[in-house]
């Protein structure tokens, strides 16, 4: 007789019909779900390949078996960078085999990261801008607490697109809200000032002067004097706005460890779907000098002086060029043919040196490279980083290029003519003005021709996706791009590729700059000098992951454009010469 007859026949207890009913459940439960059928399949498959680890065998078959990670919960704390600024700590937690884990982390400074807007203000504006800063932060983490983290709870974190499309529109959302606000505000002001205003009162005539032809030869002189151009108004920070950028960046971070892939490769297939064969390393950029506003010298245009590499050298061997050629600046500056102040290291990790002219700290890299036997000139070139949008002296409209000398936009154009001419291996100008000298632009791109070419980094004009995009200045060749906090991932993506040729700059923050560097298919990439343990992970990390391409045999190498200068030169003499712009 069977136990299903004896159960029909016997007189058979409450708890013994339950444990039956409890059986049949759970024997359809796991036959629904084919779990007997895996078992049985992992164990035959076992049995021939008698690993070491049996659980582990056991425990990675299964877990390619398991849901797909997605997003639980997103934790946001306020924590300090590396300048000591307070910034954004976003944790991404995840379920991941029904536990809860927190997979991945990423930090992003408020909007003081980077270059300012207002870089010529004075102290009482700085104290402002600190404010803002916080004001940022608290915004931020209200964001993420409230809004960001319950919207993207039960999101696959592998989606880059759709995440970013999620705080895309809610930063809009946000910056309508903001925006309205605002207008309220201004008309509550034009309200309240029309109902105070008093009648206005008529003011006498002023007497004509006497003296005619003096009053017309003014005018005659005034006519003849272009007036400066005066500072565009920078485009407002939403307070919060850090939320977008970081939560972006920890997803991404965070789909990348869980897809078992580096963070650059990730972000190389949200860029390009498709498989490739070849990725191209950025080239470098080392920040070696700088004799700018914060020196201790006179001069104060060259904010940095950067070293620019050719594509055919690999990161190894530049950064240990870079090291090299600092040492031995540092050794000439301790004899007695240069007269120049202390020796300091900036917080972009260059050597800070005051000079009293621009020539005597290109003389100093100049004789640096000819001791060491540096190609400065042919696979070295030089970059400048005038940084002129904070030399700007508004009171008498000239650039304060050393202190206490003073030049108009029209003469600073035929300084750095001189320069160039006087040291060819300066082959990259960085904001040799500001952006509202559209005629200066101009002027210095047909002076210098091919043989220099000009970069926009504060003069670039790039506006959150909210604004209106403004033209470059006339003459920029290439621009300068930052990670802004309110730039989401695929924001970053898509202003690099907007582009003809890029320079990702590295601010404050973790190593993942460099991942997004190569991912993004910038063609340079800008992390300061050879000085702090911040910037030399970044360095780091570009070894490694140049170390990892060449051993897997991915490594491509870029596509060189020859100057036309040099072209001429290849013509006269018939040989080659290496060139700096390099095309993506």
């Amino acid at each position: 007789m069977s136990y299903k007859a004896f159960l029909n026949h016997s007189k058979v207890s409450k708890e013994d019909q339950e444990f039956y009913d409890l059986k049949n459940k759970a024997a359809e439960y796991y036959r629904s779900n084919g779990v007997p059928q895996k078992i049985e399949n992992v164990l035959n498959e076992m049995f021939w390949q008698k690993p070491d680890d049996i659980y582990g065998y056991l425990a990675n078959y299964f877990s390619r078996l398991s849901y797909t990670p997605v997003i639980s919960k997103i934790v946001g704390r306020e924590v300090f960078d590396g300048r000591g600024l307070t910034a954004v700590q976003t944790q991404v937690y995840c379920i991941i085999r029904n536990e809860e884990k927190v997979v991945c982390s990423a930090v992003m400074s408020g909007p003081s990261d980077g270059l300012e807007a207002d870089g010529v203000a004075e102290s009482g504006e700085a104290f402002s801008n600190s404010n803002q800063q916080r004001l940022s932060i608290t915004a931020a983490l209200k964001w993420i607490r409230e809004h960001l983290g319950p919207m993207l709870q039960d999101f696959n974190p592998t989606d880059q697109t759709n995440v970013d499309k999620l705080l895309s529109d809610f930063f809009m959302a946000r910056y309508l809200e903001h925006k309205d606000s605002l207008n309220i505000e201004k008309e509550d002001e034009l309200r309240i000032e029309s109902v105070s205003e008093a009648p206005p009162q008529a003011t006498p005539t002023p007497a004509p002067t006497k003296d005619k032809k003096g009053s017309d030869k003014g005018k005659k002189g005034n006519s003849t004097e272009k007036p400066l151009p005066p500072a565009e108004t920078p485009v407002p920070q939403l307070p919060g706005a850090t939320a977008v950028g970081v939560v972006s960046l920890a997803v991404a971070k965070t789909a990348a460890r869980l897809l078992g892939e580096p963070l650059y490769r990730h972000i190389t297939s949200v860029r390009v779907p498709q498989a490739q064969s070849e990725v191209h390393l950025p080239v470098p950029m080392i920040t070696i000098l700088s004799c700018g506003k914060n020196s201790a010298g006179k001069l104060n245009l060259l904010e940095e002086v950067i070293l620019m590499p050719s594509s055919s050298q690999r990161g190894r061997e530049v950064i240990g060029m870079g090291f090299e050629l600092q040492c031995e600046m540092k050794r000439v500056l301790n004899g007695s043919a240069y007269k120049a102040g202390p020796i300091g290291v900036t917080e972009e990790g260059a050597l800070q040196v005051g000079f009293e002219r621009p020539e005597q700290a290109l003389d100093l890299v100049t004789e640096a490279c000819a001791n060491l036997a540096l190609p400065l000139g042919s696979d070295l070139r030089l970059a400048i980083n005038c940084a002129t949008h904070g030399l700007m002296d508004y009171s008498c409209g000239k650039y304060e290029v050393m202190s206490g000398c003073h030049k108009s936009p029209d003469e600073l154009v035929d300084m750095y003519e001189g320069l160039i001419n006087k040291y060819p291996a300066i082959t990259s100008l960085i904001d040799p003005f500001r952006k509202e000298d559209v005629d200066q632009w101009e002027r210095l791109a047909s002076v210098i021709g091919q043989s220099c070419c000009l970069i926009a980094d504060a003069a670039s004009n790039l506006c959150p996706c909210w604004s209106e995009v403004k033209p470059l200045p006339p003459g920029v060749t290439r621009v300068i791009i930052r990670h802004h906090s309110d730039m989401t991932i695929s924001d970053l993506i898509k202003s690099i590729a907007e582009q003809k040729e890029t320079i990702l700059a590295a601010g404050s923050g973790d190593k993942s700059i460099v991942d997004l560097a190569v991912g993004s298919g910038v063609s340079f990439l800008k992390l300061g000098g050879l000085r702090g343990g911040e910037r030399m992970d970044k360095y780091n990390r570009l070894l490694a992951i140049e170390e990892e391409l060449e051993q897997e045999g991915i490594l491509g190498a870029r596509e060189k454009k020859q100057p036309l200068s040099d072209l001429s030169e290849t013509l006269n003499s018939g040989s080659g010469c290496d060139s700096v712009t390099i095309s993506t």
